[in-house]
């Protein structure tokens, strides 16, 4: 069992709003698990606190690579820098997937969130035609707008370290059930799909092929990988204000990532290699 919520079963005809149907469970186990899949289980409940605290835990009791917990509704959803949201139930796609990227130096650990991102993006400008944008570490946007957010925690374990990848991503979203100002919606960008079924398949066959090409470079990126990641990135070649943890910020222009995926700034006392941020401000440069 994954945390106390239960099993939403896929013959369960009880949910009140038709326009949001539930997602099934059986229909993503037959298009996801199979041979040459990463994902060897995908488990759908109908209401989690937080689907990464629920992925951490089972990273840490031995749980092993190509677990996906996916919530209908979180009601304590976690981001970065210790926010937590709720989402309206499934509005959204509030999912977790467990990945075990052994013999991967934790140097290279940081492409995670920027491969995770990358597969969001993709998948949805695949799919449901929406343009996205990156803005690193962590957000999927369209224009200035948050779509998408991640949040990738590493676990440590006796059976080993593991990378919990959470991707929270509004679909049906109307603007009055917007957490913020500056968020928006598959719905309300116009997509050509808001099918959460199809938009799952779409992520995590991404995700996996991502995850498959960088693992097999030792975590290093193929000059491939790092080309896209760099053009689909906005924040790139922006003049950027960074948070980073402990209340410190960084100002400067953002001009690229190093080989471990951080964030490199020129200020101007010399250029700061950023491995974990969150950029509060970007505007063009001059």
């Amino acid at each position: 069992m994954v945390g106390p919520a239960g099993h939403l079963g896929n013959n369960d005809p009880v949910y009140d709003d038709l326009g949001r149907p539930p997602l099934d469970q059986t229909a993503l186990t037959r298009a996801l698990i199979g041979a040459g899949s990463r994902w060897t289980e995908v488990l759908v409940v109908v209401t989690e606190p937080s689907t990464n605290a629920a992925l951490v835990r089972r990273a840490r009791a031995g749980d092993e690579d190509g677990l996906v917990l996916i919530a209908e509704q979180q009601s304590a959803g976690r981001g970065r820098l210790g926010r937590t949201w709720t989402t309206a139930p499934r509005a959204g796609i509030s999912m977790s997937a467990l990945v075990r990227p052994l013999g991967i130096p934790v140097a290279r650990w940081p492409w995670i969130p920027l491969l995770a991102g990358l597969a969001v993006g993709a998948a949805l400008q695949q799919v449901a035609k929406v343009p996205t944008v990156l803005k690193w570490p962590n957000d999927v946007m369209v224009e200035d707008r948050k779509l998408a957010g991640l949040l990738v925690e590493r676990v440590e374990a006796p059976a080993g370290a593991a990378a919990v990848i959470g991707i929270g991503l509004n679909v049906s979203t109307t603007r009055a059930e917007l957490p913020a100002p500056n968020a928006t919606s598959l719905l309300l960008e116009g997509a050509t799909t808001t099918d959460r079924v199809t938009l799952v398949k779409a992520i995590l066959r991404r995700l996996d092929g991502l995850l498959t090409e960088w693992e097999s470079g030792a975590g290093e990126p193929s000059p491939a990988l790092a080309v896209a990641y760099r053009s689909a990135c906005s924040t790139i070649g922006q003049r950027v204000k960074v948070e980073l943890p402990g209340h410190e910020s960084v100002e400067g222009e953002a001009v690229g990532l190093d080989e471990s995926g951080r964030l490199l700034v020129q200020t101007p006392v010399g250029q700061r290699a950023l491995g974990a941020g969150d950029v509060v401000q970007v505007r063009r440069s001059a």
